[in-house]
């Protein structure tokens, strides 16, 4: 893959986007001004005492982009490359993406800069207290409601709930989404984002009249999002011929039987590694990067920021691309793809599946109820397909990419709450 995480470019990457969308709605200096930055950046020292007996001192970060619509939404990763120009990327994206899918909440995104590998369980847990515990004054079910992230994952969220918990005297779940189903998580949320890509997937499908069950896909990434992707499009019938994760990138003209892959890799740490000796007709692919260029239908690129730019988009054979992974595309790559006619479904359309069923789950906390599997997939499908709609319809209308008319649409409703509610003076 392409060099890890380049945070100033996701940045500068997100600031592009919303630019095209605000000059196509003429937006008065006033509204950017209400609506582009953030509202309230922190920044932690974070002291946690290490199994040695030593006292370590981490950075944690935690970004509201923009609340006009609500409480802030957005996850918390503990990542070695962690920095608070990425974090302020992604809050902004949590923003338009709640915005895009008609979610009553606004952006966040917080981040730690730790690799948690290297941490016992102990060291881990009381990292995650003392990161809650140091920002709780920023924290709250109508105010800002984290959720898991890279390299967080439900326990963490139960820390979270109980240090808030612990602190206030009482039970209270809502504080926090991608909890486990014991402590108020809901149903249908580990397969959220996935089930969200292929939602959209099959709206564009149809737009394009492009048959899902002769169509061939390739999915870069094959961590919760992308390995829920390929199996998702397996059983909608789809060839998927190319997989890829950290371990390197792997191409089965055939076809992988995602059930088996799955099954293989969970005996491995979730890793592909070594796919292509277990499974007859698998080869490895020298340059995982290739992977985005293999002649597919469909390409789900599900793994980091900034994978297909302006060197390798004119390469990419793709007929249609859904954004798994937050930012995956440069506008440079946008520009080349749409002269191409390359139809792109944005991240912030495309993988807004996850944030919407932690909105369901915090509805769920707050009414004290669970509902059925059945229900929240209910409520996310008419979500999603309602998202889809509105952005494909400003497409045609506009003669704009998806990705400009996801944030035209995202804006334009940010823009008209932040307008009514006025300045507090």
């Amino acid at each position: 893959m392409r060099g890890i995480f380049d945070r100033t470019s996701a940045l500068d990457n997100a600031m592009r986007q919303f630019d095209r969308a605000a000059e196509i709605l003429e937006l008065t200096p006033n509204q950017i001004a209400m609506i582009k930055e953030p509202r309230r950046v922190t920044q932690a020292r974070l002291p946690v005492q290490m199994d040695n007996g030593q006292i370590k001192v981490f950075t944690g970060y935690r970004v509201q982009h923009n609340v006009a619509r609500g409480p802030a939404k957005g996850g918390v990763r503990f990542h070695p490359k962690v920095t608070l120009d990425e974090v302020n990327a992604l809050a902004l994206w949590m923003t338009y993406k709640c915005a895009v899918v008609d979610i009553p909440m606004g952006g966040g995104k917080g981040g730690v800069v730790v690799d948690p590998k290297e941490l016992s369980a102990g060291e881990l847990e009381r990292l995650a207290r003392r990161y809650f515990a140091e920002l709780i004054d920023v924290f709250g079910d109508g105010r800002d409601i984290p959720a898991p992230d890279v390299n967080t994952g439900p326990q963490v969220m139960a820390w979270f709930m109980d240090t808030f918990s612990m602190h206030t005297k009482m039970f209270r779940p809502e504080v926090v989404t991608g909890k486990p189903l014991e402590l108020g998580g809901s149903l249908g949320r580990e397969t959220a984002t996935a089930d969200g890509v292929v939602i959209c997937i099959k709206e564009a499908c149809e737009h394009l009249n492009l048959d899902l069950k002769t169509a061939t896909v390739a999915v870069q990434g094959f961590g919760n999002v992308g390995g829920y992707s390929a199996l998702n499009l397996y059983n909608e019938g789809c060839r998927v011929i190319g997989l890829s994760d950290d371990t390197g990138a792997f191409v089965a003209e055939d076809g992988f039987d995602l059930p088996r892959v799955r099954e293989y890799t969970q005996s491995r740490k979730g890793k592909l590694a070594g796919v292509e000796n277990a499974f007859e007709g698998v080869r490895r692919l020298e340059d995982p990067q290739e992977l985005l260029e293999l002649p597919v239908d469909i390409l789900v690129p599900a793994a980091l920021e900034n994978q297909i730019d302006g060197e390798n988009a004119p390469r990419i054979r793709a007929r249609l691309i859904a954004e798994g992974a937050n930012g995956p595309l440069t506008t440079e790559a946008d520009d080349i793809l749409d002269e191409k006619g390359v139809l792109v479904i944005p991240d912030i359309l495309c993988n807004a599946g996850g944030v919407t069923v932690s909105y369901l789950e915090w509805v769920q906390n707050r009414m004290g109820y669970a509902w059925t599997a059945e229900r929240v997939q209910e409520d996310l499908d008419r979500i999603m397909k309602a998202a889809f709609a509105s952005v494909l319809k400003t497409h045609l209308e506009r003669n704009i990419p998806l990705r400009v008319a996801a944030f035209v649409v995202a804006i334009e409703r940010v823009t008209r709450a932040s307008e009514l509610r006025g300045l507090y003076a």
